[in-house]
């Protein structure tokens, strides 16, 4: 059973997530097209966008949603998105739930003041291969191997790594960017530009027992089938903002574009299309509240429940961005262009349709 989000009965959840929208759209909306251009990281921007909302620590998984929507919409920016996401919650949501209360202490005060980052390879989200091994050393590992396509690497203060050991079972570690034996190496994917990518090579790297998060050997039914729970919701959220910040612009490029000799908005296919669009972002929306209600209430099928929404959001956020992309036309504005690119990306994330197909049959097949 997945765990619960920690509860929030206060009244300024919603007064967050509207201060999360403005500040997305005041701060980073203007300068997104220029930081992708370039790859440019602004850590300060990142800071002014993750404090405030204190991501997953007092928020339940409904209202984090609602948060990274926010986020996604006002900002306009999917690769600054999934950064807030990979830090706020992908990482420091394992360590909230499976971590120590030393650990609790030692990480998340740092966090929670934007002066530590966490890192993660999205590959360890996806069920597939491990490609880091552990094995003992005294009291302490030894752990080698490289992670590829690792969000925030080259600015995080630790990772979160899962290596396997020579029985097949897997555990899940905290370690520090700074351990002996631990080396970053900058990568330039060519999507999601406003997040830093990095691979990490671990050569016979020695990490104390206490890094450890959760149980020895149970990283694969502890911390894995969470970490894939968070990323297919809370990533599509994200997503799912992005969406509706292109529903809302194909709607003006439709009042303003001519085609034919006729405003485009006159037109009834277009009409259906802009229709279809809306159709799409509120049945994502509603997928996800309903999938991250089930995950505050510790629902027994919300990990199965998680891969549904993520396999139907990723066939909307395809379907949204062609037709964005139809309804722009030959020149079509910058986010169309950028969020049509790195779709692609999120498509082929979170496991894929290899993944997520084969979860969601194991759950009818145990009903």
């Amino acid at each position: 059973m997945l765990p619960k989000f920690p509860g929030d009965s206060s009244d300024g959840a919603s007064s967050v997530i509207e201060q999360v929208r403005q500040l997305a759209g005041h701060l980073a909306r203007p300068t997104a097209a220029s930081r992708d251009r370039h790859r440019e990281w602004d850590e300060t921007l990142f800071k002014a966008l993750t404090v405030p909302g204190t991501f997953g620590g007092g928020l339940t998984a409904v209202q984090t949603c609602a948060l990274l929507t926010a986020l996604g919409e006002g900002s306009q920016d999917p690769g600054l998105a999934l950064a807030v996401t990979t830090h706020a919650v992908l990482v420091t949501v394992p360590l909230r739930t499976f971590g120590t209360q030393v650990q609790r202490d030692r990480y998340l005060p740092p966090i929670a003041a934007g002066d530590w980052i966490g890192g993660l390879s999205l590959l360890q989200t996806s069920g597939g291969p491990v490609t880091v091994t552990a094995r003992a050393a005294g009291p302490d590992w030894l752990l080698s191997g490289t992670l590829d396509l690792v969000a925030l690497g080259p600015k995080a203060h630790h990772f979160l790594v899962i290596a396997e050991h020579s029985t097949g079972s897997r555990t899940a570690f905290l370690i520090d960017a700074d351990t002996p034996g631990l080396e970053v190496e900058e990568s330039t994917p060519a999507a999601l530009l406003t997040c830093p990518w990095g691979r990490i090579v671990l050569d016979n790297c020695q990490v104390p027992a206490a890094a450890v998060l959760g149980s020895v050997g149970a990283a694969a039914t502890e911390v894995e089938p969470l970490l894939a729970t968070l990323d297919w919701i809370f990533v599509s959220a994200a997503w799912l903002g992005v969406l509706r910040a292109l529903a809302t612009g194909s709607l003006a490029a439709a009042r303003t574009r001519v085609l034919h000799g006729a405003q485009l908005l006159d037109s009834q296919s277009a009409r259906f299309t802009l229709a279809d669009l809306n159709i799409q972002n509120e049945l994502v929306a509603g997928l996800l509240t309903q999938v991250a209600s089930g995950l505050d209430e510790s629902t027994p099928t919300a990990y199965q429940d998680a891969a549904s929404a993520r396999l139907f959001a990723t066939t909307a956020v395809r379907a949204v961005t062609e037709a964005a992309a139809e309804l722009a036309g030959p020149v079509s504005d910058d986010l169309v262009d950028r969020a049509y690119r790195d779709a692609r990306f999120f498509v082929s994330s979170g496991g894929g349709a290899e993944v997520l197909r084969p979860v969601i049959a194991a759950s009818i097949v145990e009903d």
